[in-house]
């Protein structure tokens, strides 16, 4: 395999509320140790990717208001690199932008493109993973996304039900043949039993080529905007033709404005320790836990009589809990959220209502 043919786009536009209040609209949880390992997860993003591509073919997309971040974060990308979004349109518009500015570097390119935010526990199966993607991408004209082998009834994932594909080459590849958004938790247990549904990443691979034609086929408004920007990409005209196109942009996704329409879908199935880190509880699942099922990021924090929590500590301030089970408390300079972990759904509703009655400095 060519690597200088392979590419990787990074979605790094997301304000991560049900994060807060350690993700916050100035500074979202894809530019924090969330782990408490010394890395962000867009560090642990860009990383991973050197072993996929090289440094020069990997690209962050992501709003205008973070490209600083993001530069200071990845010291190793130049300011061409960070395509910066003026608003936010979703997932389509954001891959349309990478693939017109790859397709002025190489008309060849296989593209991976992944969230900033994700976690990866087993990193080489995850390469050896993409490497298998990227395969199929090349050998098919198929769209690629990975499948997640699913070990629960999780009700915050959406689902892919894949069939069996005689042409593949390999057992892990797959024919999809539907995609299904969160489900409620008697589907999710149906699906989970039926053996034949898989967790949909959003991570995707696929040749320039093929995703081009799909942009063509389901959404030619966007790629007819996006295709007309190229002439001005990498020159002093960028910022302008590039705001003017996403004024007027739809907000769709990538999932429901191409892969749920396209009949030419592969999945690979996939097992690499991941998680898509939405929610405190799904950082919960992945952290170490003490005797009493607590889990703990930060310094200086002191519990007692406490079980089943999951404690986040960016305050500095020292913190001593008594006598609580199955909460989450998040504590940062800005502000302390104390929430039962089975309600933790409903901190994307704090949030707006915050904003409302509070102000937006406050989320």
């Amino acid at each position: 395999m060519i690597k200088e043919n392979n590419f990787c786009v990074i979605m790094a536009g997301g304000v991560g509320s049900r994060f807060w209040p350690m993700s916050r609209t100035a500074f979202p949880k894809q530019f924090h140790d969330i782990l408490g390992v010394g890395q962000t997860l867009i560090q642990m993003t860009f990383n991973r990717f050197l072993h996929v591509c090289p440094p020069e073919n990997i690209y962050v997309v992501t709003n205008a208001r973070y490209k600083d971040l993001v530069l200071k974060q990845l010291p190793q990308m130049k300011e061409e690199q960070v395509l910066c979004e003026p608003y936010m349109r979703n997932t389509a518009p954001c891959i349309a932008y990478a693939n017109a500015v790859i397709s002025k570097k190489n008309k060849d390119a296989r593209i991976v493109v992944a969230p900033s935010d994700h976690l990866v526990l087993k990193e080489d199966d995850f390469v050896t993973t993409i490497n298998l993607a990227l395969d199929v991408a090349s050998e098919t004209p198929n769209l690629v996304t990975l499948g997640i082998k699913p070990s629960r009834p999780d009700t915050g994932y959406g689902y892919i039900q894949f069939i069996d594909d005689p042409s593949a080459n390999h057992d892990q590849v797959k024919k999809v043949k539907t995609f299904t958004e969160k489900p409620d938790i008697e589907i999710a247990r149906n699906f989970l039993a039926s053996g034949d549904f898989a967790w949909n990443s959003g991570i995707f691979i696929w040749s320039l080529k093929c995703i081009d034609e799909a942009f063509a086929k389901f959404l030619p408004e966007i790629y007819k905007s996006f295709e007309g920007t190229i002439p001005s990409l990498g020159t002093p005209e960028e910022h302008d033709v590039i705001d003017e196109v996403y004024a007027s942009c739809e907000n769709i996704s990538i999932d429901y404005g191409i892969m749920e329409k396209a009949r030419n879908v592969s999945v690979v199935l996939s097992d690499f320790g991941w998680s898509d880190l939405g929610t405190w509880g799904s950082l919960y699942t992945h952290l170490d836990l003490d005797e009493h099922k607590n889990a703990a990021v930060g310094k200086d924090i002191s519990m007692y009589n406490c079980a089943n929590n999951m404690v986040y500590n960016q305050s500095g301030k020292l913190m001593v809990l008594h006598g609580l089970n199955g909460y989450i408390v998040v504590e940062t300079d800005k502000a302390l959220l104390v929430c039962k972990k089975d309600d933790e759904q409903k901190i994307k509703q704090f949030v707006n209502d915050i904003k409302i009655e509070k102000g937006e400095e406050h989320v």
